[in-house]
């Protein structure tokens, strides 16, 4: 009798470490700049200073919650104007549509925060353990002084890159050389503490261990980006007509020499030669380890390549393929461009034709209104007034409507609201009415409020109601 195993079958595989070789090329120097570039604006842009005037932050970009403001060098974005901010979300989903469709998972390859701070954990791992074969053999080796040395050196800098992170990002949110020197005194908030502590775990465990494992199974980008490519879009693709059938040199008949580096050199562990597959983020890398190998062995570049699915009968018969700006220059990549374009347009008009000042106004509920003791009907308001500027306003308050009011502002005889530089104030509003009101006219009659400052006459406006005794 044969034995059964009674073991579950495994539903999953365990995760093997992919090491990605070392290449040089044009991509891999463009993917370093733009890793520097875009390092350099997260880490750098805290600590640069903008002057605002008097008792206003100096930080050229700065998310106040306590103050609910958001800086942004000379723009300046209150709540209520949170439009601008949904705005620019909104510009870049359309940005990402738009280069989608032009130039595939680009995104994903080049910009996204995963990539690149995962090049740079592999920068590290690298430095500190060698190369991919000096790597590999290090894992598979017996636990060592000079194994746990390396994984301590690696593992140390890893921490400090994702404290370095968490550091930056908290710096968004208050002025960056108060934190720090809070943040180094043990002075700071808890919560600071908190965000920098999340920040550097997440960070030292996706750029460190999950990797690959973010961009394919935790990330929805990439099945949202395979619905938004065509047969037009550009990607990155192996040549196959041109490569197969491959084998080792001088056995082969196509110009692929089976020689690997294409899978060596992939951050996501993949061969491009299988086809488009969701695991592949576009970096390109696979392209510079082939076009070096095809100088190696004197056959021309491009066996792996940016191209598209409807240049491929094009190449297969021999003829020459269209030009990139003809994949990129057409109908629906104008459309998504247009919208993109209209919307930031919009935003900037917005910007310009925008107040300096705001008002709001909310009448009490509970009572609506109160009559005094002559019989003279009054209602309460409470007007919130914003001064947008980096300079103390006086504004003038008055109302307009068909019926006999009159207004009068709670703790002062005039009817001037001082607002400080940057500032809301509360201001309780009465509004009074004769006592004949109550017999003649309807339950409410519409007021509206005027709020005009005086240093520049420039006038806004509020609607409320007033509600009086309807008989």
């Amino acid at each position: 009798m044969t034995s059964q195993s009674t073991e579950p079958p495994k539903l999953f595989e365990a995760r093997e470490p992919i090491f990605p070789q070392r290449v040089s090329g044009w991509y891999r120097r463009f993917k370093w700049w733009l890793m520097a570039f875009t390092l350099g604006i997260y880490y750098i842009t805290p600590w640069l200073r903008w002057d605002r005037g008097v008792n206003l932050p100096d930080q050229a970009v700065l998310i106040d919650l306590a103050n609910a403001r958001f800086y942004f060098f000379w723009v300046k974005i209150w709540p209520h104007e949170f439009y601008f901010v949904v705005g620019l979300l909104i510009m870049a989903g359309l940005g990402l549509f738009l280069f989608t469709s032009a130039l595939g998972r680009v995104w994903c390859g080049y910009a996204c925060p995963q990539t690149v701070w995962t090049d740079l954990f592999i920068l590290v791992e690298r430095w500190v353990e060698g190369d991919r074969n000096e790597r590999i053999r290090l894992l598979r080796a017996k636990l060592s002084f000079r194994k746990a040395r390396l994984r301590m050196i690696k593992w140390i800098l890893w921490v400090l890159i994702g404290i370095s992170t968490g550091g930056a990002w908290v710096f968004y949110f208050a002025d960056a050389p108060t934190l720090l020197r809070d943040l180094i005194a043990g002075q700071a908030a808890f919560v600071a503490y908190a965000t920098i502590a999340v920040m550097a775990a997440t960070t030292f465990m996706f750029g460190g261990f999950l990797r690959e494992q973010v961009c394919t199974y935790m990330c929805p980008w990439p099945r949202i980006q395979a619905a938004m490519m065509d047969e037009h879009s550009l990607t990155v693709a192996y040549r196959d007509w041109r490569g197969e059938p491959r084998g080792k040199m001088g056995k082969a008949e196509g110009d692929c020499i089976d020689c690997m580096a294409c899978v060596t050199v992939c951050p996501q562990g993949i061969d491009i030669r299988d086809g488009q597959q969701v695991e592949c983020i576009t970096c390109a890398l696979c392209i510079d380890a082939c076009d070096n190998m095809m100088e190696k062995i004197g056959r021309p570049r491009g066996l792996i390549d940016y191209c598209t699915l409807n240049d491929e009968p094009l190449e297969r018969a021999g003829n020459v393929p269209r030009t990139v700006w003809s994949h990129i220059l057409r109908l629906r990549n104008f459309i998504y461009f247009g919208m993109w374009a209209a919307i930031g347009i919009g935003l900037v008009v917005a910007l310009f034709i925008r107040s300096d000042f705001s008002a709001s106004i909310k009448p009490d509920r509970n009572p609506r209104f109160v009559t005094l003791s002559d019989g003279t009907i009054r209602n309460a308001y409470d007007l919130k007034i914003s001064n947008q500027t980096g300079e103390d306003r006086v504004f003038h308050i008055s109302i307009k409507t068909e019926e006999p009011l009159r207004i009068d502002l709670e703790g002062t005889d005039e009817l001037m609201v001082p607002v400080p530089a940057d500032g809301r104030v509360h201001q309780r509003v009465y509004i009074f009415a004769k006592p004949e009101y109550s017999a003649s006219k309807s339950d409410t009659s519409p007021v509206r409020f005027w709020v005009e400052g005086m240093d520049n006459g420039e006038l806004t406006y509020v609607d409320t109601m007033f509600a009086g005794n309807a008989k």
